[in-house]
């Protein structure tokens, strides 16, 4: 097994992982900005009102996006199997 095969594994492993939890990580972070903004401009300060938009968008985003991001790790799982004779030299 050569020490750059494993190296590129890794790397594809964490560019996917990158990836795939861009899309929720990105509309949380939008979404608390806009009402961070909007609770500036009217001073209100709820907790839940930061919580509770963001959690339902990351859900919807979640499943909006979950069967393409099962099928990426599929694909990815299926590669990593197909490597097995690679890595353990037969």
């Amino acid at each position: 097994m050569e020490l750059t095969f494993v190296m590129q594994i890794c790397r594809e492993a964490l560019l996917l992982i990158l990836v795939l939890s861009g899309p929720p990580i990105l509309t949380s972070l939008v979404v608390g900005l806009a009402i961070s903004i909007f609770q500036a401009t009217t001073q209100i300060q709820e907790q839940t009102l930061t919580f509770v938009p963001k959690i339902v968008l990351v859900f919807a985003i979640l499943g909006l996006m979950g069967p393409w991001m099962i099928s990426q790790v599929i694909l990815f799982t299926q590669r990593i199997y197909s490597a097995i004779p690679k890595i353990i030299g037969v």
